[in-house]
């Protein structure tokens, strides 16, 4: 196996994770304090909704990872290039945020998260 194929499964596993994480916090558990600004210990409605999103969202972006990578074949119609550089980007972004974030728990769990997952999609986009 080759790096970039590996380091799509790693990516892949990172979105799930995270995933995970953001149906636990749409299902109403206290760890609101690690997402969306750490404002709420248990997140308000809306933003439970918004994280049930961010969950539909995070599984596709693993998707678009592993099919760009030719680890699975499914929607085989999509351009998974312009994909790939739009979540990498948004995911350098994404690090920024968490890493000025008032919540420290947000800044010390989620920024070295979020910043491993960018370093690997930054990766395989370049490769």
């Amino acid at each position: 196996m080759d790096f970039i194929y590996i380091s799509s499964v790693i990516v892949a596993i990172l979105f799930v994770s995270i995933a995970v994480f953001q149906v636990v916090l749409s299902l109403g558990y206290p760890f609101g304090e690690f997402a969306m600004g750490g404002y709420y210990k248990v997140l308000p409605k809306k933003l439970r909704i918004v994280s049930a999103v961010n969950t539909l969202i995070l599984l596709f972006m693993g998707f678009i990872f592993l099919q760009h990578t030719n680890v699975i074949n499914g929607l085989n119609f999509l351009s998974t290039n312009i994909l790939v550089w739009v979540i990498t980007i948004f995911l350098g972004i994404n690090t920024i945020a968490n890493l000025i974030s008032r919540s420290k728990k947000e800044r010390f769990l989620m920024t070295p998260l979020s910043g491993i997952t960018f370093i690997f999609c930054l990766f395989i986009a370049l490769s």
